[in-house]
């Protein structure tokens, strides 16, 4: 019997679910119930009836998983499998950054730990993060964080002047460059690009693009479920992708007659690549590891999680 055949009999042994984010291995997407973004697994976690979630992503994922079902039991396959970005800000200085700004409307994205998200009005992902700013009345001074990239791109598009970001990042796709972007595209003069803005993973390109940066012109910028359109509907035969590069097995899975070639082969997340199927086994045979939120934490964060759904 393969690890794929034990998970799908674990998970019926346990009525449990099994979530996985786009930039997962390939191995660990191909056995998952649900395979998205933050905002679709967050949806999923929220409408799920399993008995148990199996949360095959990085930690502040498992948190919001363990905020929208309270009644569930959320496991991640490794605990060490952090966020850099979720790492830049801290509750305590949320707090501080809040008491400089006592009337302002806080918008934390998604890649934030509950505690964060606890201190926060609005959560948001990069897909909604225009709208979610712009129903805010725009006399109210807006305090957004964790990712500088996102922020600025956001503080662009909507002209807003009173908007304030933190100087947060994501350790690894802050390092692309337009340069990068630049020599991948004219390796594959032919391709068309395709930047994911679901991640703060991306939000660097994303920037790019609000400054008008030569190397995004004529760039898709589309979410996970548009960036499957696309490549699907598209007559190219050849894409650049401008993310994480766990996207790629979806993408080749769905389009096997099409090429697709990444940015740069360094943009990995370790810590998305931390999860093994072996893992994914033991965390459902053994019960490990459990994920949870003190309630007192999670009744606060769930209102800011609640908004961004809506919002959609």
């Amino acid at each position: 019997m393969s690890l794929a055949d034990d998970v799908s009999r674990l998970k019926r042994e346990r009525n449990a679910v099994v979530l996985a984010h786009n930039y997962q291995l390939g191995e660990v997407q191909d056995v998952a119930d649900y395979v998205g973004d933050s905002l679709g697994l967050s949806q999923q976690a929220a409408v799920t009836t399993a008995d148990v979630i199996v949360f095959c992503g990085v930690h502040f994922m498992a948190e919001t998983a363990a905020v929208l079902s309270p009644g569930k039991r959320v496991l991640i396959p490794d605990l060490d499998a952090g966020c850099s970005l979720a790492d830049s800000i801290t509750a305590e200085q949320l707090r501080g950054w809040k008491a400089e700004h006592p009337d302002a409307v806080v918008v934390s994205y998604v890649n934030t730990t509950a505690e964060v998200k606890a201190e926060s009005d609005y959560c948001c992902t990069s897909a909604n993060a225009v709208a979610v700013v712009q129903s805010i009345p725009e006399d109210r001074e807006v305090l957004f964080l964790p990712d500088m990239f996102l922020g600025n791109h956001v503080r662009k598009l909507t002209g807003r002047k009173n908007m304030l970001v933190w100087w947060g990042e994501c350790h690894v796709h802050a390092a692309v460059r337009p340069a990068d972007i630049l020599r991948a595209r004219d390796e594959h003069p032919d391709a068309e690009f395709m930047v994911h803005p679901e991640c703060g993973c991306t939000t660097p390109a994303m920037y790019y693009a609000a400054t008008e940066d030569p190397s995004m012109h004529g760039a898709h910028i589309l979410s996970t479920g548009g960036m499957l359109r696309h490549a699907k509907e598209s007559a190219a035969s050849e894409f650049v992708v401008a993310t994480e590069t766990g996207i790629l097995h979806t993408l080749r899975k769905h389009n096997p007659a099409k090429t697709f070639h990444p940015v740069a082969e360094s943009m990995v997340c370790r810590f998305m690549k931390m999860i093994t199927l072996e893992k994914l086994v033991r965390s459902l045979e053994e019960d490990v590891f459990e994920v949870t939120v003190p309630e007192e934490i999670a009744a606060r964060a769930r209102l800011p999680i609640e908004r961004m759904i809506a919002i959609g």
